[in-house]
């Protein structure tokens, strides 16, 4: 299996009223730091994944949509927790749903996306696009 993962990273606000939260409870800041990796069994005719510059602007464009953002009013998550691991999940989501219509895409097998909340702590999302 091959994989290329392309960085990015986007900024949020949000809150997680729920006690298991404690202090997050409250409206607070977020810097993540995107990592969303590209797997793929066999590599394509030109000896690539996917083309590094059209994967991160499919990525830029998803992101796009969340940074700067609290996430408490943005449609999609409403009446849902904007965990590190829901982000995680709603990136990979948006991000098949863009590159699945490429050429290369079609081939891909998975897509993982890591957020880096710290560097002692992340989430990781990995979606199968083989089912």
């Amino acid at each position: 299996m091959f994989s290329l993962t392309i960085r990015r990273h986007f900024m949020i606000a949000h809150s997680l009223p729920r006690e298991a939260f404690g202090p997050a409870q409250g409206l607070h800041g977020a810097t993540f730091v995107a990592e969303v990796a590209f797997r793929r069994r066999a590599l394509n005719i030109d000896a690539i994944v996917l083309d590094i510059g059209a994967a991160g602007t499919i990525i830029e464009e998803v992101l796009a949509g969340l940074n700067y953002r609290n996430l408490d009013e943005h449609p999609d998550f409403e009446g849902k927790l904007s965990t590190t691991e829901a982000l995680a999940e709603y990136v990979a989501r948006k991000v098949a749903a863009q590159v699945k219509d490429t050429d290369d895409g079609r081939e891909l097998a998975g897509i993982d996306v890591t957020l880096r909340e710290n560097p002692d702590a992340w989430a990781t999302y990995s979606l199968d696009l083989t089912a």
